[in-house]
């Protein structure tokens, strides 16, 4: 049995992925969670943390065992020659397509937009190596309809007022404009030098932080990919106390070009808006992993990162590079006294620790992630209000044999993220998570969240329940998205309001010779949409409520050289 699972993920694995360098871009479909329950069955290196992704083919398959693998192993290459040390291949073709008939919803699809209607995304490339030096290029086009819906629609200017104290805080339009949305992309591009576990160069491809599946605080593909240096790891790096990944980077973020909600509506107290800086944003961040010699399986690490206006940004070793200072502010007067250390430098700043447990034995996995979007004070701060400004991610999964013979297996899943504000902002303000009041432009890239794609302020459960035979996955998913929380309490004193999406659907993937398919048809739910209520004359419960209908279908297809 565990013979054919190892064949079959290295013909999957000798498609897509080659020699040191080469990654498996982030939102692969299928191939990604392919690789991540391979593990939980002990088929591929234990070592792999998953919170640093994208994941290179070194990481997943060592080159010192080349030599004991098949032919078929390796790719079909355009050009190879040993004695030069030069090869050039072509990367697989993605192609997706969403459709959404009333309501945006969805995160995670990377350079795509929250829209209605049909949408696309197709990217092909490919990747050349040379000695130490590689490049990739992958570039991504995106075609949205964007179909005009029904956005934000308060009633009266108090509270618009309350949307706006959100809205301009942050660079998330609710629309891409008033037309068709079409936009190329650089993609999961990159320029490296390579040398042993370690690569640096200049990228463009989305990076994944931290060990959530469907979210993560930090770094996910919610957002295009966005331009920036990076140090990293490309496969678990041995030392004598365990093993070691991690990122280091420096790059530019872009604003979207479009204003919180299209200007021009009377109804919507325009005057409320207020224009954001004319400014790019440079962001660093870190990310390390580390695996205990002692307890296998167990992976413990910390990500933080910086964003500040190009303008702002301060010179020296600690201007670029701000994670080299001090974890908290550390002063001896009260925290509302004075400025903290971000606000003077004018940054934003965010900070997780998190845990993965691999579970080979039990084809299980459990891992979580905290974080905070406003330092503590001093450590004693820390451990009194652990909940002021936190966020978490919390999931399991477990795989369950059902017929050994066929190898199929029975996947549940759970994951819940809170991004909601804790009680402790009744006392003490922080922003929400993404938002800020000195970078504008909040923690986004080209009007999207580079961070958990549910939004700030935002919650989500989400249950998964699939028929796994290698490839191919069959099942049955629930997500219940509470949809900006932080907002409605600000706006609302009705708790009967809150706006909370159901989705039930269908996914589905599948392979066929070189194309591996993937699927998914969702009914959503919108209760209480943007907050609204019809008539609230009779008893309490009995109101009548404005809720949405939306369904979403996506299909997305990879083809194999």
């Amino acid at each position: 049995m565990k013979i054919k699972f190892v064949l079959a993920t290295a013909f999957l694995l000798s498609s897509v992925l080659h020699i040191t360098g080469q990654t498996l871009p982030l939102g692969t479909p299928v191939l990604e969670q392919k690789i991540r329950r391979d593990q939980l069955l002990g088929l591929i290196d234990s070592n792999i943390s998953f919170t640093v992704r994208p994941l290179t083919y070194e990481s997943i398959i060592h080159p010192d065992n080349q030599a004991k693998r098949p032919d078929y192993y390796l790719n079909k290459e355009i050009i190879s020659s040993v004695d030069s040390g030069f090869s050039l291949q072509l990367m697989p073709i993605v192609w997706e397509h969403q459709y959404n008939s009333k309501l945006p919803y969805g995160w995670n699809d990377g350079g795509m937009i929250p829209s209605v209607g049909y949408q696309t995304m197709i990217g092909a490339g490919i990747y050349a190596k040379y000695k130490w030096f590689s490049l990739q290029l992958r570039p991504e086009l995106v075609f949205a309809e964007n179909k005009p819906f029904m956005g934000y629609n308060g009633d009266n200017t108090y509270a618009w007022a309350a949307w706006y104290e959100f809205a301009n805080n942050i660079d998330m339009p609710e629309r891409f404009g008033d037309k068709a949305y079409t936009k190329l992309l650089p993609g999961q591009s990159s320029f490296r030098v390579n040398y042993g576990p370690a690569s640096i160069g200049i990228s463009t491809e989305n990076l994944w932080w931290g060990p959530g599946i469907y979210n993560s605080l930090l770094m996910t593909n919610n957002a295009p990919g966005f331009l920036h240096l990076t140090l990293n790891t490309t496969r678990p790096i041995s030392t004598p106390i365990g093993t070691i990944e991690g990122q280091l980077i420096a790059g530019r973020l872009k604003e979207s070009g479009f204003t919180p909600t299209l200007l021009g509506n009377p109804a919507h107290f325009d005057e409320h808006y207020v224009p954001k800086r004319d400014d790019w944003r440079y962001i660093s961040g870190i990310t390390v992993s580390y695996q205990p010699k002692w307890l296998p399986g167990l992976f413990v690490g910390l990500s933080r990162s910086f964003v500040v206006y190009s303008e702002d940004l301060g010179g020296g070793l600690k201007g670029y590079l701000p994670l080299l200072g001090p974890g908290s502010n550390d002063v001896v007067r009260r925290p509302d006294e004075l400025e903290g250390r971000e606000d003077r430098m004018n940054r934003d700043v965010y900070a997780s620790v998190f845990a993965r447990w691999l579970m080979p034995k039990g084809n299980a996995e459990i891992y979580f992630e905290y974080g905070r979007t406003d330092p503590p004070w001093n450590q004693r701060d820390l451990v009194v209000e652990l909940e002021h400004s936190r966020a978490y991610v919390l999931g399991f999964r477990k795989l369950v044999p059902l017929n050994l013979a066929n190898e199929e297996l029975l996947q549940v899943g759970f994951e819940l993220t809170q991004l909601e504000k804790s009680r402790t902002t009744t006392i003490r303000t922080s922003p929400s998570w993404y938002t800020d009041s000195r970078v504008r432009h909040g923690y986004t890239h080209l009007g999207q969240v580079i961070g958990a794609g549910i939004g700030p302020g935002s919650n989500v459960q989400l249950l998964n329940v699939s028929w796994v035979k290698g490839i191919k996955n069959i099942g049955l998913q629930v997500e219940r998205h509470v949809k900006f929380n932080d907002f409605f309490y600000r706006a609302s004193e009705d708790y009967r309001r809150m706006w909370v999406d159901l989705a039930v659907g269908a996914i589905g993937e599948w392979g066929y010779k070189n194309m591996v398919f993937n699927g998914r048809l969702f009914y959503i739910k919108s209760h209480n949409y943007q907050y609204e209520q019809g008539d609230t004359s009779g008893e309490f419960w009995d109101f009548t409520p404005i809720d949405r209908n939306n369904f979403q279908f996506r299909l997305g297809v990879l083809y194999r050289f």
